[in-house]
């Protein structure tokens, strides 16, 4: 059934990936952040307005134990959202689970998506792969980390030019992308509780991204530093364990030869996988 005209703006909404939204309007970050931001509000108000009361009542000698599985939870949201960024999701709910899975992991649906694209695009290259190999993992977590927001600005001076208007643009773009980071945060802090956010969900977090930063270091030169860096299947040691946990996520390889495969290892004609011992 076709779609009725005053309803095909929000339909493609919630259908086309952002990145394709980010190269047609100028104003795409200012009017998706915006909405995020009201969107955390309006939570944080029904929340109260319900009388919300938090997950856990006070600390527990067991909360701890429940880490594993929040640290696994926080990783496969990144798995799923990888997967999202390709479309590999059913097409009439992908841009949904992209965004549901953008406020699990706090970047949001949109700023994943655009830079994970540019990886894939520049992949390797020192200055406009969002995350180049480094010489050792803290120094790749770091640039990875700071760098998100330099790609970001990139993406958009390369689409709308780099100019002293858009530079202010940018600065605009960027201090409300924060300020509905810090909004999200707030919405999950009154979501959970504070011992549930503090003791679960920050340290999750915290994990997911070292974890993040760590499967691309590996999967592109990483510990072995074998050159040139390129991407790599891994699937050895403990690397075996997080294919079978994550849908595969170190068939790396794999991955970039076929970014449309949910599961990288269904790619049986693949890159043969990667292993220290290997011949040089």
């Amino acid at each position: 059934m076709e779609t009725p005209a005053p309803m095909r703006p929000f339909a493609r909404a919630l259908t086309v990936l952002p990145s394709a939204q980010h190269r047609a309007d100028r104003y795409f970050y200012l009017w998706y952040d915006g909405l995020w931001a009201l969107g955390a509000l309006a939570w944080i108000a029904l929340l109260r307005a319900a009388h919300h009361g938090p997950l856990l009542d006070a600390w527990d000698a067991r909360v701890p134990l429940l880490l594993p599985l929040a640290v696994y939870a926080q990783i496969l949201c990144s798995a799923w959202i990888h997967n999202a960024a390709h479309g590999n999701f059913p097409r009439a709910i992908n841009r949904v689970v992209g965004e549901l899975l953008g406020a699990a992991v706090l970047t949001r649906f949109a700023s994943w998506e655009i830079v994970h694209h540019r990886h894939h695009r520049f992949a390797d290259d020192p200055a406009r792969d969002p995350h180049p190999v480094q010489p050792g993992y803290w120094r790749f977590t770091w640039h990875m980390i700071v760098n998100v927001e330099r790609q970001l600005q990139r993406a958009s001076f390369e689409r709308w030019g780099d100019t002293p208007a858009q530079r202010r643009f940018e600065r605009l773009r960027a201090t409300m992308s924060f300020g509905t980071g810090v909004l999200l945060l707030a919405a999950w802090h009154a979501t959970l509780g504070t011992v549930a956010f503090v003791g679960l969900f920050v340290p999750a977090t915290v994990v997911g991204v070292l974890h993040l930063a760590h499967f691309n270091w590996s999967t592109h030169g990483g510990p072995w530093s074998v050159r040139p860096y390129r991407a790599r299947n891994l699937d050895h040691g403990l690397y075996r364990v997080g294919n079978a946990l994550w849908h595969g996520i170190y068939f790396h390889a794999n991955h970039h030869r076929r970014p449309g495969l949910f599961d990288p290892r269904a790619l049986a004609d693949g890159e043969a996988t990667f292993s220290p011992d290997e011949t040089r």
